[in-house]
């Protein structure tokens, strides 16, 4: 079943889609036909949303009859049945588009994930993903992000404290972010703190303070990824996340840098969505 934050973004995408009614099928399609469709994808991808599709069909008819034939996570090509549908047309024909959205868009990001795992697999650098979500959806786009073989970042402000530029308003002064991260520590056990580092000497200056969990390497070359590893020693803390120009293309690099995290905005806010359909089969009256 699907969360209650699910269902609220089901019910606000089917308002918006239903409007006053389905004029379409209200005046072309008899209120007593019965059809069967199968969803099925039109190229090959990961799936992520299958659930979220399956209670919108339910949401607009719990009448319908849904077999769910394979899961999230599940690398899919053209030919595979994911769900089947029966029931009155009416009901499928308004619940298609919505259902599809969702699940279009998720295992979008699912299968653009899985590309980002697979070039940085030869190590054990893990990907991460970002805050850089659709407003709403971000437990979706995130579980779509684990679907497809990512780790997820912290889920908002409240679960992490990353300090970044914007946030240094000390010009330098250790000892105030010390003090800082001391008195996070102590109201909030909890939290991990995580540091943005631009160059090798922020590094350096991090590496001597307590209680800092994680650096964020911003947009820094492999070469000085590796550096800022070679300096971390036989430490476990802090772990190094690489982030900011990073591609597909350049993402190996990174990865054998020795970083335990890349995290790429990539994945959630411009995954081109997984094209899939429902093939409609009316039963004969």
């Amino acid at each position: 079943m699907v969360s209650n934050n699910v269902s609220e973004l089901i019910d606000l995408a089917l308002k918006e889609d239903f409007g006053t009614g389905d004029v379409t099928s209200e005046y072309f399609v008899p209120a007593d036909l019965k059809a069967r469709a199968v969803l099925t994808p039109r190229s090959k991808g990961v799936l992520s949303g299958v659930e979220v599709a399956a209670q919108v069909f339910r949401t607009v008819d719990p009448n319908l009859h849904i077999e769910i034939y394979l899961n999230d996570g599940a690398i899919v090509g053209p030919g595979a049945i994911v769900m089947l549908i029966e029931g009155n047309a009416r009901s499928i024909l308004g619940a298609e588009r919505t259902a599809l959205n969702f699940i279009q868009r998720l295992s979008g990001i699912a299968t653009l994930t899985r590309k980002y795992v697979k070039a940085i697999s030869h190590t054990s650098t893990r990907l991460l993903d970002t805050r850089k979500t659709t407003p709403g959806y971000r437990l979706l786009e995130k579980a779509a992000v684990a679907h497809g073989g990512g780790t997820n970042h912290r889920l908002g402000l409240y679960d992490r404290a990353m300090v970044k530029d914007n946030h240094l308003m000390t010009d330098g002064n250790t000892e105030h972010l010390q003090a800082c991260i001391r008195k996070l520590k102590e109201e909030k056990p909890g939290v991990e703190v995580q540091l943005e580092a631009d160059n090798l000497e922020q590094v350096a200056a991090f590496l001597k303070l307590e209680g800092v969990d994680h650096i964020l390497l911003d947009n820094m070359a492999p070469e000085q990824m590796k550096q800022a590893v070679e300096m971390r020693g036989q430490r476990s803390l802090p772990l190094y996340e690489a982030s900011g120009g990073i591609t597909l293309e350049t993402a190996p690099a990174a990865a054998e840098s020795g970083v335990d995290f890349i995290s790429f905005g990539v994945l959630t806010h411009s995954a081109p969505s997984l094209d899939l359909g429902l093939d409609f089969s009316v039963e004969n009256q």
